[in-house]
């Protein structure tokens, strides 16, 4: 093959060799742009799920943290509750006042502030007798004699009920002591239980203004709901053309059971039953009055006034 063959054919296989290597290399950056995105893909989901993990790790942590915050301030909590029950006086409190001066409306108000029991004797006598305690089947036998439950067995009852776990921190007494002599035992019996009475409370309305309460009262009977014909009437009560409720229109607000009327709610019964209400309870309020614990409230006044003074006897020292 002469020179100029020779020259042309590297000429030839030179411009080859050129456009075969721009060819690959143009394949080669193509192929790196197609790549590219889905690598970074790749990168971005792996770091998104990467973060994902690490926050919801995060959350995990805070989420015990906080339970086990919680668990500690409980704990702290039952520790404080449980110290204060064991080495402070308990709240032992008697609420006075005659019927219809509104115990019923204040007594669970106070109940619900201070979170301690209100107790009824009445209550605690039929729980007894239907949990056949050994006071109960005593007070069980006595009423079925027909007689009256005697002191000491009243004082049982009472001892038995504090000694639940809702007592704790104190008690109101309701309906319990109304003579001298019961104030005077249950005084003993608190003494052995290393605890006293810490207030007494008298809700004090004229006689003249309780007639027209007690004789308007209708109550639930199973509730204890109390109702007014004047001051808070049923929703469905109804009256006659003279103006008197109609026994049949009167039912609870809550259940629409049929509302009662106790028998010695009457104008007559309540005579006696005043006398006998002042008859006992001024001795009894002497015999606390000089402890300090003795507190007036002025309960012939609107439900808000009367609740202003209730907690400012409730207060420590106050009157």
């Amino acid at each position: 093959m002469n020179t100029v063959a020779r020259t042309a054919t590297r000429r030839v296989i030179s411009k080859a060799s050129r456009r075969a290597a721009s060819t690959l290399k143009q394949g080669e950056d193509e192929a790196r742009r197609a790549v590219f995105p889905l690598m970074a893909g790749a990168a971005t989901v792996g770091g998104l799920y990467f973060i994902n993990q690490q926050q919801q790790q995060q959350e995990n942590n805070n989420n015990t943290s906080y339970a086990q915050c919680l668990s500690k301030a409980d704990n702290t909590a039952e520790a404080v509750k449980d110290k204060f029950a064991t080495y402070w006086p308990r709240n032992i409190m008697i609420l006075f006042g005659p019927p219809g001066a509104g115990k019923g409306t204040h007594g669970p108000k106070i109940e619900d502030m201070l979170g301690i029991p209100q107790l009824s004797t009445g209550d605690m006598l039929r729980a007894a007798v239907a949990a056949k305690t050994e006071v109960g089947l005593k007070a069980a036998a006595v009423m079925k004699a027909g007689g009256l439950v005697s002191d000491d067995i009243v004082i049982g009852i009472i001892r038995d009920r504090i000694r639940e776990a809702d007592c704790k921190f104190g008690f109101i007494l309701d309906g319990f002591p109304r003579t001298l002599v019961q104030a005077k035992e249950l005084d003993k019996m608190l003494s052995e239980e290393g605890a006293c009475v810490t207030k007494v409370v008298e809700l004090q309305v004229p006689d003249e203004v309780l007639e027209e309460r007690i004789c308007g009262r209708w109550i639930h009977k199973k509730s204890g709901r109390s109702y007014h014909v004047k001051y808070a009437p049923p929703k469905t009560m109804k009256k006659d053309g003279e103006g008197n409720p109609i026994p049949e229109s009167m039912t609870d607000d809550e259940t629409g059971e049929a509302l009662m009327q106790r028998p010695d709610d009457t104008a007559s019964a309540l005579v006696k039953r005043l006398a006998g209400y002042h008859g006992e309870t001024v001795p009894i309020l002497k015999h606390y009055a000089p402890g300090g614990i003795v507190s007036e409230v002025n309960a012939n006044q609107g439900m808000d006034g009367v609740w202003g003074e209730v907690l400012s006897a409730l207060k420590r020292g106050g009157n």
